[in-house]
Order: structure tokens, then sequence, then C-alpha cells
């Protein structure tokens, strides 16, 4: 048996997710780039990045006749958001420090392998011994830009508003503990790692595509991105914090 035509209603939503994708993605090529730092707003490309994200939800609401509640922008449900962002973390925190731990000793010993980490790092790695990070004010900064300036901004859009709709036009086929696993979450994960190549032009930022797919799970199984934003941030926070740590 055939499966039902989606409805005109779905097909919109679906077009006005890639629409906004591509408009976002033009914007965010022209922008990311520009290296200035400014007082009071510090990088200029990051600080633009930030607000096309914020904005363009806002201006895909309005054509839809629609609000940013429709788009998980609310911290409700609390204890469930809470609850999977916790045990999201308990698990890939020291998952993420076994692993960088193996990956700087693999290839910081092997020659062939040595260029995979970003230049310079293989000569600051002495093995996985901590030790206190010698200016803690830059890297609260970090994290507070990480939450305001990165969560935050690319959650509303892609998990929100991009996949939110997505999930209109494909309804998930399946659910885990809540959360919808399709196509919308595959595309929407996909068009996340896509956007984050003109930065630097390293292919392997695609590997975004994998935190992608938990940040979308989280956001279908709660109906919010406040438990998204949070392991976004923190996972972030994560690994410079390694770096402070383990890198000197």
């Amino acid at each position: 048996m055939s499966a039902a035509a989606p409805s005109p209603e779905a097909r919109r939503a679906g077009r006005d997710a890639l629409v906004a994708w591509a408009v976002v993605a033009a914007l965010v090529a022209s922008v990311v780039r520009i290296d200035v730092t400014l007082p009071l707003i510090g990088h200029l490309g990051s600080a633009l990045v930030a607000v096309t994200l914020l904005y363009a939800p806002v201006v895909v609401a309005a054509r839809r006749k629609e609000d940013l509640l429709d788009y998980g922008f609310a911290t409700a449900p609390v204890g469930k958001n809470v609850l999977y962002a916790g045990v999201a973390l308990a698990i890939i925190l020291p998952l993420f420090a076994a692993g960088y731990a193996l990956f700087y000793d693999t290839v910081c010993d092997t020659r062939a392998l040595s260029d995979l980490p970003i230049p310079g790092n293989c000569r600051r790695w002495h093995g996985f011994v901590p030790h206190w990070p010698r200016y803690p004010g830059p890297l609260l900064e970090f994290a507070a830009v990480q939450i305001v300036v990165v969560a935050l901004p690319e959650e509303l859009f892609f998990r929100g508003c991009v996949l939110g709709l997505l999930e209109r036009r494909w309804p998930p086929t399946r659910r885990f503990l809540g959360g919808g696993i399709g196509w919308a979450l595959v595309l929407s994960s996909l068009l996340f790692a896509v956007i984050h190549l003109p930065k630097a032009g390293d292919p392997r930022a695609l590997a975004t595509f994998f935190p992608g797919l938990l940040f979308g799970w989280m956001r279908s199984a709660t109906g919010s991105i406040a438990g998204s934003v949070a392991v976004h941030a923190a996972s972030n926070i994560w690994v410079r914090l390694l770096d402070e740590v383990f890198l000197r």
C-alpha cells in the first residue's frame, strides 16, 4: 500500500524550510569570513552569522503566520529537557574525553597522521596529564559566546525552524524515546553540516552531521530546543576545556 500524498501545507512547509536554508546558507557564506574584531561586538563575521540565524526563523514564522513557540523556542517541558540533556552529557562528555586522548596519543606518535590535528597541537600535547588553565577568563568568555552566539542561534534555526518544518513534510517513520527518526532528521543534519563548510573550507566540518542527529532527535522528543541548546553549548565548551587542560 503506497504512502498517502503529502498535503499542500506539508509541501509548503518543506519548501519553506529548504528556501530558508538556501537564503541563510548564502548569507552565512558571504559574512562568515569577515575577519574584523570590533569593541563590544567581537568577531564581526561570527556576530553577523548569529544575527542571521536568529532573524531567519522570525521571518519564516511571520510569513507563515506562526510563532517562535511553534519552532520550539521555549524551555518547557523543563523536566524532560533537563533529563534528556543530563543523560546525553553524562554519556557524551566522558566518551569524548577518552576519544580525545586516544586521538592525540595516536596521531601525534604517528608521523603519517600528524597533520590531522590543528597545526601546532601535537607540539602542545604531552599525554593525558591535566593542568589548570593558565587564563580562565577567556575560557569563561568562550563559554558565554558558545551559549548566546553559537548554540542558541544554530538550534533555533536548524532544529527549531528547519527540522520542525521538514518533519511536517516528511513525518518521522519511527520514534525512539519520543524522538522522531526519518528523512527530516537526516536532511536537517546534513544541511547543518554543509553550512559549516564555508568558514574554513575544511571537509572535516561535515562531521557536525553526527551531533546534528542528536540535537534534532532531542528537539523532536521534547518539542523544545532548550535541551539541544544546552548539549550543543556544553559539548563545544568541553572541547575547548580539554584543549586548555591538556594542550600546553
